[in-house]
């Protein structure tokens, strides 16, 4: 089975970085010290792996699968659940190109990685987007979990949201849900819409009715 450092520096080598393995490996492991921060409940190691496994499986749909895997790993790099608005993805982009930048990755793929970070904020692409729409279905992936799954994660995001009184949560999660579920389809690539929409679908509405 293949390392978490290991898939890091399959991932940049693939996508054009050209520091040592030395030095990948250095920065997949201080990436991994980033996704294991103590205010960190759901958006730990075990989503960043489950949403590379998702990239993976589901490679064949992106020309770039290699910039994907290297988005998964930095599209929370930073992440302070204190934080306004899309302050946690704005800075995981900028601390991706620069990154990738001093790992040799041309400047073209830095800076497209940096998008795709980016697209985390909302989840919305735009036309012919098959790399963007790939790491957002991954990313959004838990919605399509099965029940006791959900429950842990609803858990976990109340966890690392525990600052926030219940009455604020609730209005604001809630938001949150119902703005997923006015989306024309949560999922963009069709394969993967037709296995899990209407199970995300089905998890958002029960969650939503329990916080009613």
């Amino acid at each position: 089975m293949t390392s978490l450092p290991e898939a890091f520096r399959s991932a940049a080598r693939g996508a054009g970085a050209t520091a040592s393995d030395t030095d990948l490996d250095a920065a997949a492991n201080y990436l991994l010290g980033r996704w294991t921060e103590p205010q960190r409940h759901y958006h730990d190691v075990t989503h960043l792996a489950a949403v590379l496994e998702v990239v993976d499986r589901f490679a064949h749909l992106a020309p770039h699968p290699d910039r994907v895997r290297l988005a998964a790993w930095l599209h929370d790099a930073v992440y302070d659940p204190r934080a306004l608005g899309d302050a946690n993805e704005r800075d995981s982009a900028e601390f991706a190109e620069g990154l990738l930048t001093s790992l040799g990755a041309p400047a073209e793929v830095a800076a497209e990685v940096a998008r795709l970070v980016s697209l985390t904020a909302g989840h919305a692409t735009g036309e012919n987007d098959p790399d963007g729409e790939l790491l957002c279905d991954a990313d959004l992936s838990i919605l399509a979990a099965d029940a006791d799954r959900y429950v842990r994660y609803t858990s976990a995001i109340r966890r690392e949201y525990a600052h926030v009184p219940d009455d604020a949560f609730r209005g604001g999660r809630s938001r949150v849900l119902t703005e997923l579920l006015n989306l024309p389809s949560i999922y963009r690539h069709a394969e993967i819409r037709d296995r899990w929409e209407d199970r995300a679908r089905a998890n958002l509405r029960a969650e939503l009715e329990e916080l009613a």
